[in-house]
């Protein structure tokens, strides 16, 4: 008994402060981790790094690969820090392009497995899963419109350049005004250079880029965790008072609640139960989960900080990549009336024939989220 009252006492503020201090030291572990995986990169490729990467050239295969890596992870934010500490390293801006697109893809699995919570009634179960799915086809239609205009255009790669070009010093291309992170993340990489180098530069390289993955893994799952049990009372209150007060509300709180809890599938799936138990309408949190995909953006900006020597720039190029992406995908779909109804009866359409027959959830997991990239992996392969 009087365990169970201790346990629902509301947190001391020297447990706050200790968890307000736990989370700046995963911050630090997260650029740390970062600056691993480019020094990594570069130590175990030397010149090699554009063979590396050619069977990813393609940039349907390098789609599939950010879609395929977070369907996996179940975290855009982990796999986009990875792919900006690859790009610190040399991966080349154009190729990690469709890897970041396939990325926010790949992080909507998750409310499509809360939703399952709703299967035994018919009606919730409708609701929830069209609430989950629209982020799905929004993504989707977001991908089947830039991409094909970044083939031929590069369109984000020149709005991300843009961006970048006051950081660009002339002749070199360190970040200038971005550098503070390296005194405090350089001497760490170097330590653990110094055990690894014996294994010779490929061998210790991979190596170094496992601990800094590992780590990226650590550090985001504890910071995910740390921010819901500060913010995720916070976080339920902005949602109350945000969703239903327009869509440009809804996208505004969907963004902030995001980087307060460091998820966008954490807070996608908060909205999935109360759609379904018939609180919210589905049209209510279509704006709110576009805010989720904006908000989600700040944890490769953060990484991107951690980024040195001359490929700095090009890692804050492609964090903005992701956050440009992400804007001009909401403004162009939820600005033309058209284009913002097609997610919404997507959605209707799939969680129609999913209440009719349950077959059709798993099959429409496995073939957005495996059969469909595995296939064209093998193809371009």
């Amino acid at each position: 008994m009087n365990q169970a009252i201790t346990t629902a006492a509301p947190i001391s503020s020297t447990t706050r402060w200790l968890r307000w201090a736990n989370l700046a030291f995963m911050l630090y572990l997260l650029l740390l981790a970062v600056s691993m995986v480019g020094s990594g990169f570069k130590w175990a490729t030397g010149d090699q790094a554009k063979v590396l990467f050619e069977f990813a050239s393609h940039p349907v295969a390098g789609l599939m690969i950010g879609l395929v890596a977070t369907a996996l992870i179940q975290s855009s934010s982990t796999v986009t820090s990875i792919i900006v500490g690859l790009v610190a390293g040399g991966l080349p801006v154009e190729t990690a392009i469709p890897m970041i697109m396939g990325a926010n893809i790949g992080t909507t699995v998750t409310n499509t497995l809360v939703s399952l919570g709703h299967i035994r009634n018919k009606e919730e179960f409708k609701r929830a899963f069209a609430s989950a799915t629209i982020h799905d086809f929004f993504n989707l239609l977001a991908v089947a419109i830039f991409l094909p205009l970044e083939m031929m255009f590069g369109i984000l790669e020149k709005v991300s350049h843009w961006l970048v070009s006051p950081f660009l010093a002339t002749g070199d291309m360190s970040m200038k005004g971005l550098n503070f992170i390296k005194p405090i993340t350089k001497p760490v990489v170097g330590a653990l250079k110094e055990p690894l180098s014996t294994f010779g530069d490929t061998m210790g390289g991979v190596m170094l880029i496992a601990i800094g993955i590992a780590t990226i893994f650590v550090a985001i799952t504890v910071m995910g965790k740390l921010m819901k049990s500060l913010m995720v009372g916070r976080a339920r209150e902005i949602l109350k008072s945000a969703i239903g007060r327009g869509p440009i509300h809804g996208i505004l709180s969907g963004s902030v609640v995001t980087v307060l809890v460091q998820s966008s599938s954490t807070t996608t799936s908060l909205m999935v139960p109360l759609v379904g138990s018939g609180v919210l309408k589905v049209r209510d949190v279509y704006p709110f989960t576009l805010g989720a995909n904006i908000g989600t953006c700040i944890t490769a900006l953060l990484a991107a900080t951690a980024a040195s020597g001359e490929f700095a720039v090009f890692a804050l190029q492609i964090a903005l990549v992701h956050l440009s992406f992400n804007i001009l995908a909401t403004v162009l779909i939820f600005g033309i009336p058209v284009l913002r109804e097609l997610p919404v009866k997507a959605a209707d359409i799939i969680s129609d024939m999913a209440v009719k027959n349950k077959a059709v959830v798993a099959g429409y997991l496995l073939a957005v989220f495996l059969v469909l990239p595995g296939t064209i992996l093998a193809l371009s392969a």
